[in-house]
């Protein structure tokens, strides 16, 4: 098996090699050198069009692989909103009061005071006998005190029989 992989690497590589040299041979010509100044310098500035073009053609190509990668995020980006499956962020609890809420919400300019106690009806509280006896015996301190001794066990006793 490692052998196959072995002459499959080699293969691709000796493509490789041969695709290249094609493609030098299509696109560069072989180079002969003049033998005097004149002709030297004319392939000079014949070589620096040629390394310009080539430059003009790097930049261009260069330039509309950022356009199409720009406008492949954007479209991706709107395919993700599109499908609405988005991760929601974990929400801290803030804590914050109502007029810190409404000046965050209004902006700063707006001077909102929420008094929410400031609506409510004032209501009497009426002591009755019952809320009396309640908290009488609330004192537990004085059940204890009557209770302790055998005078309480003798008012419990006789508490039970009638």
């Amino acid at each position: 098996m490692l052998q196959l992989a072995v002459t499959e690497i080699e293969k691709e590589a000796a493509a490789k090699e041969v695709e290249k040299q094609n493609y030098l041979a299509e696109h560069c010509p072989p180079l002969s050198l003049p033998g005097s100044m004149q002709e030297l310098q004319e392939l000079c500035k014949k070589l620096h069009a040629k390394i310009e073009s080539v430059d003009e053609e790097r930049y261009d190509t260069e330039v509309k692989l950022q356009k199409t990668t720009k406008e492949l995020e954007d479209l991706s980006q709107k395919l993700f909103d599109l499908r609405g499956k988005f991760k929601r962020p974990p929400l801290r609890r803030v804590r914050m009061s109502a007029d810190a809420m409404l000046r965050a919400l209004l902006g700063s300019k707006h001077k909102v005071c929420m008094d929410l106690r400031a609506n409510l009806k004032q209501v009497k509280k009426e002591d009755t006998e019952k809320e009396k006896d309640l908290r009488d015996v609330g004192d537990w301190r004085k059940n204890i005190e009557e209770k302790s001794g055998m005078e309480g066990r003798k008012k419990m006793f006789e508490a039970g029989e009638s």
